[in-house]
């Protein structure tokens, strides 16, 4: 038997740093959705006690370092199974980009390793399992719009359908996020009005939510990539609603409200990255 997962890459609408833990974890506010960019995860039991990834993308290692692979390790240690699993991993969502490819991956992994030794988990507890990997794995379980906080394990999500186009576009290079939190000095990074934002989206009020999105991160990649800032400002002056870094980044997305305001600007991108893409907020 086989089970497949889809596993849909986030995007921030906000995300703020409100300060570093005693230990050593930063306390972020964020509120992420889910965009129709996606990878395929497809687990299946195997003779032995092995678990052997494959992935039709040959940039990332396939052992213990890939996040599909440490989530079946943690659950079959946390629960007891030596079974063998063969996972294959189908790559849409770029890798060090900002969209969270290797959390939503993870969870992903989770979610079907759930289903196919018939563990029937908990939310916190898979939860527990995720926030092990990376602190979006617990937003990625659930995913769809919510609102984050804590270091990352504590998810509420939002009643909320937002009708708009997003355009996407990654740059050549990328960016790890673990190389970035330890920049931030939370005395002089820039803040972001999440409460306020959060009221915008439970409203369902288009223009104040633009107003108060923003990505504190951008003070830090932003002033290593200086290119990123150039995607931004030629999102906004091809007539994108507003243009945002996602994550860490690298990855910029415009939020655009009609199909052909979205298309002129896939269009204007085209010729200034290779990468862009036109997808839907789930």
């Amino acid at each position: 038997m086989a089970i497949i997962e889809k596993a849909p890459a986030k995007i921030n609408l906000g995300l703020d740093i409100i300060g570093k833990r005693p230990d050593g974890y930063h306390d972020l506010s964020m509120i992420m959705v889910s965009v129709d960019l996606n990878d395929y995860i497809m687990v299946s039991e195997i003779d032995g006690s092995e678990i052997v990834v494959e992935s039709d993308n040959h940039k990332k290692p396939l052992n213990g370092k890939n996040d599909v692979f440490k989530a079946a390790k943690l659950i079959r240690e946390a629960c007891q199974i030596d079974s063998g699993v063969k996972i294959e991993l189908k790559k849409s969502i770029p890798i060090c980009a900002g969209l969270g490819g290797g959390s939503t991956d993870a969870a992903a992994t989770i979610r079907a390793l759930d289903k196919l030794w018939q563990l029937n988990l908990s939310k916190n507890e898979m939860i527990d399992v995720g926030f092990q990997i990376g602190s979006d794995v617990p937003y990625c379980l659930e995913a769809g719009c919510a609102c984050i906080s804590g270091k990352g394990e504590i998810v509420e999500c939002l009643d909320y359908q937002l009708s708009a186009w997003v355009v996407l576009v990654k740059p050549e290079f990328g960016v790890s996020t673990r190389t970035v939190f330890p920049e931030i000095d939370c005395k002089t990074i820039s803040r972001v009005d999440i409460a306020s934002l959060r009221e915008a989206v439970l409203a369902k009020d288009y223009e104040k939510m633009i107003a108060y999105m923003g990505n504190s991160l951008e003070d830090i990649t932003i002033k290593r990539k200086p290119f990123i800032q150039k995607i931004k400002d030629r999102m906004m002056s091809c007539g994108a609603d507003v243009a945002l870094m996602t994550g860490s980044g690298p990855t910029v997305y415009a939020l655009c409200r009609s199909e052909k305001k979205a298309d002129r600007l896939v269009n204007s991108m085209r010729g200034f990255c290779k990468e862009v893409y036109k997808v839907r907020i789930l």
